[in-house]
């Protein structure tokens, strides 16, 4: 039995004031980080570069990998990656309704709870320079 995986890609993006970028979808009232589902003939690199692009109009490039995030329950493999805005501004889209930087300590109560300790993970890692390796547990929060 051939068993298959989802893969899924994700930037975390900073400003100046270290504020983490975050898009309110548009269907569900959830901010989560820019990025999506990994598709065929893309690495997850420049998946993620065109995700952000799709979310937020911005031109983006990675930096490095943060984190690798196993999702075992739904056969998922999420990859989490520092990413730098290089061009572009925001547009609101049929992605995105709002996107808006926040304060880590800020992050709204409805961000979807991985994408929440993906940027804990995010700021907690980039002070020892490591790459995390996590397994995540737990339903999505759309039913």
């Amino acid at each position: 039995m051939q068993q298959t995986f989802t893969i899924g890609t994700f930037g975390i993006i900073t400003n100046e004031q270290n504020h983490v970028l975050l898009c309110l979808r548009t269907d569900c009232d959830y901010w989560n980080l820019p990025g999506g589902g990994l598709e065929k003939w893309e690495s997850p690199s420049q998946w993620v570069i065109r995700e952000i692009k799709e979310e937020t109009w911005f031109d983006a490039e990675v930096i490095k990998l943060h984190g690798i995030y196993s999702k075992t329950h739904k056969n998922e493999i999420v990859f989490s990656f520092e990413c730098r805005i290089i061009g572009g501004e925001i547009t609101l889209n049929e992605e995105a309704r709002d996107i808006k930087y926040f304060p880590s300590h800020e992050i709204p109560e409805n961000t979807f709870w991985n994408h929440i300790e993906r940027i804990k993970d995010y700021f907690e890692s980039k002070k020892e320079n490591k790459v995390i390796f996590k397994i995540q547990k737990g339903n999505s929060a759309i039913k």
